[in-house]
């Protein structure tokens, strides 16, 4: 069995004691080990994330100058061009800043706090030379805040036979969405010692739900028994990860996910990736085992600001 199983959702929803119990053994296993799942059965087309990417790939073969009027800080809405950002420094490490650009999109909905929605729920910034990517962006978030509480009630279950364990404190959630875009070589040139198209590093959050590509520039996954190892690849499946706030809500039974995105090859200068990452967190004011979880939030953001 691969270190990252793929757990069928409509047969968690729909199989018998037997078949739950099974992948409850399994989700357990794979999380205290590798933080990893792939997820399978979740309803979301193919196609509905083509589109997004069609768009996306617009955008990102925008001219520099044009992208320019969209950039932003790690954390707020919009662009962040080369250089913007460094994983690894969530880690403490020394590295070059990340191969890739993004566009962000971040939590939306107003709560009605001014102090919490100045903060968290601020509207998001759409670009005018795309106007084709707003209507699949949008329907995919719906899509994606459905499929991470269906998660977290697979995780409730699994961890206190609660499936409201988690999702209580999804009400008004924040959540992060990135369109990473890792040019090729031919682009970005070669790497710097120690760069890569991501660092090593774990995510902040509850769960992190991502449709990816593969290439030989891809996801790397961190286990204390193998080191790095490829990430299999379903296209199929969504790659599921736990992050820091899950593993902390555990008290450390299932770990971050550790994780990072290869360099480009140079064997393969043309490879272009494009990455759909949803970060789901849980409702501002959250106390996650004696910690404000968008106060731990907010410095893991800015921590892995590159200067």
């Amino acid at each position: 069995m691969s270190f990252i199983p793929t757990v069928d959702l409509a047969a968690w929803r729909t199989g018998d004691p037997a078949v739950r119990r099974d992948i409850a053994e399994s989700v357990d296993g794979a999380l205290r080990t590798a933080g990893f799942l792939q997820a399978t059965g979740h309803g979301v087309a193919l196609e509905e994330r083509a589109a997004i990417r069609r768009a996306a790939r617009g955008f990102f073969h925008l001219p520099a100058e044009a992208k320019q009027a969209y950039a932003v800080k790690v954390g707020d809405r919009g662009w962040l061009g080369p250089g913007a950002e460094a994983n690894a420094y969530a880690e403490g490490g020394e590295s070059p800043p990340d191969m890739k650009e993004s566009f962000s999109f971040v939590s939306d909905e107003p709560t009605g706090d001014p102090a919490v929605d100045a903060e968290w729920f601020r509207p998001n910034v759409w670009p005018d030379e795309v106007p084709e990517l707003r209507a699949p962006v949008e329907s995919y978030l719906r899509r994606m805040r459905t499929l991470s509480d269906r998660i977290l009630e697979l995780l409730g279950t699994v961890l206190r036979d609660d499936s409201g364990f988690f999702t209580r404190h999804t009400k008004h959630p924040t959540w992060g969405f990135n369109i990473n875009w890792y040019p090729g070589t031919g682009r970005v040139g070669p790497a710097a010692p120690g760069q890569f198209r991501i660092g090593p590093h774990t995510d902040f959050g509850t769960v992190t739900v991502l449709d990816r590509e593969p290439g030989a520039g891809g996801l790397q996954v961190y286990t204390d028994e193998h080191g790095w190892q490829d990430a299999p690849y379903d296209p199929s499946a969504f790659t599921v990860n736990v992050g820091d706030l899950m593993a902390r809500w555990t008290d450390g039974r299932w770990r971050s996910g550790r994780h990072r995105v290869l360099p480009p090859p140079e064997h393969a200068p043309d490879e272009e990736l494009m990455s759909l990452v949803y970060f789901y967190d849980c409702d501002p004011g959250t106390d996650v085992r004696g910690i404000d979880s968008h106060a731990y939030l907010r410095s893991q953001l800015t921590a892995i600001t590159a200067d």
